[in-house]
């Protein structure tokens, strides 16, 4: 039998598009904010976010009968007609997305003030909804200054597999936390402050520079090693030109980190996960990033409205474009050149050495009788095994050697670890600090041992007081953020392995390195006795193989031989 459903139903239904964890909420509220006109914005978040989750601003607040109107269902201040939506520039253009948030919570609670002597308070409680009241609101006078606040309580307290769903608390305000950390660096005009169970995780200045965004939330190291670039370029579709505007912060490549999380984009104002985008502005690196490292950067888009669509996915995080690929190439070649005229100049790293890595082994060697007759470009090593030219990249094979030699150390006698002295000082992102407090067993046993600087002062700032070391070389302390970053993704069984990944890459041979005969031909003897020699840690291929038929085919010759 099919039944028209109630309006209740509908609306619950409705909340979900838009209200899918408590992130999704800030996401709103924050948007809201800054479509006000908003100078500070103050986000304040109890447990995982469903217990409470506060967001105030000094914006353009309501008058009386705006505020009561807006927590209706289909309402709105941005749209007035269906084709708005192809040129709207504001942040909330699907609608007020109060009406949702307050159909997914016990409790709403809105305060707002226009400007004039008195403010207005909106409040939309589960309870008064579920027994038919008048619009499930009360409306009454309040004090409170020009701008609004918004107060949510018991989210999803009425949907119990919605709630299950959601991840641990630490998690779940992780991303919050990433949430406020991408808006507070695509808009560093405003001051945007975040709160933990009372406790200041995050606070930006609000001074409209990128450097001082990329000092609250990475650190001085990052802020220090970053050039802002401002570049416009023309692009076009379907015989319709318009042009991109890209601006924003680009750390310098010796900033790096594991995962390309930390590059922060926006499109028209709206700060997005967009993963197009950020892989755009990790490609205009090129080759200045090391193998297997991402960058770190803000990168700000802006193009006429008809050319995006906001609407494509239910969380905000992408958008579509009318021709994505021409707008992905002006974000490299825009990132390419702002890189080109920059400093760049990068502190060399102490390499594990040649002598121990590659010394000789007594276990068998599948390429015990290959003989290394050439080199290539700096970074191959051309050799010959039988009817075969093997082909074996030198990095990626001393990489495979590193690897093995410390997971067979760590196998055997674990992860040493060695105190440091004095304790290093590290700046994690809020969404790091986040994860590792998530975390911190896994990362305690892999030999991290770290403190809050000042003992609780939520800064973000973190003193390192050991570090891992296997096979006797020390982790430097500011690798913390990428392993917690490796730990919280879990992507292997064992969190040590992506460890052992990271540390084997960097100290690994690299392009450009000159090997003398004695040692290319180490390198390939140790490959040959590695457990798995023909692959990196990554995955990557250490050797291609050219049998000799290739170039009988390829110089038309009867066979390999002369004559």
């Amino acid at each position: 039998m099919i039944r028209r459903l109630d309006p209740e139903t509908r609306s619950k239904i409705a909340a979900g598009e838009v209200v899918a964890r408590p992130a999704s909420v800030v996401i709103e509220l924050v948007e809201n904010a800054l479509d006000a006109g908003a100078e500070t914005v103050e986000i304040e978040v109890g447990g995982d976010g469903t217990e409470r989750i506060r967001v105030s601003d000094d914006g353009r607040g309501m008058a009386e009968a705006d505020a009561a109107l807006a927590v209706e269902r289909h309402t709105t201040s941005k749209l007035s007609a269906a084709g708005d939506l192809e040129t709207v520039e504001t942040l909330g253009f699907r609608g007020e997305a109060l009406p949702s948030i307050a159909a997914a919570a016990a409790h709403l609670e809105l305060t707002t003030n226009d400007g004039g002597p008195r403010g207005t308070r909106v409040v939309v409680d589960g309870g008064e909804q579920a027994t038919g009241s008048e619009h499930g609101k009360t409306v009454s006078p309040a004090g409170r200054a020009r701008g609004t606040t918004v107060e949510v309580t018991g989210l999803f307290s009425d949907r119990p597999a919605r709630k299950k769903s959601l991840a641990s608390p630490k998690a779940e305000f992780a991303r919050v936390s990433a949430v406020a950390t991408r808006y507070a660096l695509t808009r560093p005009d405003v001051r945007f402050v975040l709160r933990h169970d009372g406790r200041e995780t995050l606070t930006t200045p609000g001074t409209d520079r990128f450097a001082d965004g990329l000092l609250a939330v990475y650190g001085r190291d990052a802020a220090s090693h970053a050039s802002t670039f401002d570049a416009s370029r023309e692009v076009s579709a379907a015989g319709e030109a318009a042009t991109v505007e890209i601006d924003g912060a680009l750390c310098h490549p010796e900033v790096t980190r594991s995962r390309r999380d930390h590059v922060h984009v926006s499109v028209n104002g709206r700060a997005l996960a967009e993963p197009r985008l950020r892989r755009a502005v990790a490609d205009g690196y090129g080759t200045l990033l090391p193998d297997g490292r991402e960058p770190v950067g803000v990168v700000r888009l802006r193009l006429p409205p008809a050319w995006v669509d906001h609407n494509v996915h239910p969380a905000k995080d992408e958008v579509g474009f009318r021709d994505a690929d021409a707008v992905a190439e002006a974000v490299k070649a825009s990132v390419r050149d702002a890189l080109s005229t920059a400093d760049l100049r990068r502190s060399g790293e102490v390499a594990m050495d040649l002598d121990s890595s590659l010394a000789p082994v007594e276990a068998a060697s599948v390429f015990d009788d290959l003989r290394v007759i050439g080199r290539f470009r700096g970074l191959y090593l051309l050799c010959e095994a039988d009817d075969e030219l093997l082909v074996v990249d030198q990095h990626a094979a001393h990489e495979r050697i590193n690897y093995e030699r410390l997971r067979e150390a760590v196998e055997s006698a674990g992860i040493d670890a060695v105190s440091v002295d004095p304790p290093a000082t590290v700046s994690l992102s809020p969404t790091d600090a986040a994860l590792l407090d998530a975390n911190r067993d896994l990362v305690e046993q892999l030999g991290f041992r770290v403190a809050e600087f000042g003992g609780g002062s939520g800064t973000g700032t973190y003193r390192v007081e050991a570090v891992p070391a296997p096979l006797g070389r020390p982790f430097a302390p500011d690798a913390l953020a990428d392993v917690v970053a490796d730990v919280a993704t879990g992507d292997d069984a064992d969190p040590r392995t992506a460890l052992l990944k990271d540390l084997a890459c960097h100290p690994s041979i690299k392009a450009g390195d000159d090997l003398g005969d004695d040692e290319a031909a180490r390198l390939v003897e140790r490959l040959g006795s590695c457990e798995t020699p023909y692959t990196c840690p990554h995955g990557r291929p250490t050797v291609l193989a050219i049998d000799e038929k290739t170039f009988v085919r390829g110089f038309g010759r009867r066979s390999g031989r002369l004559g």
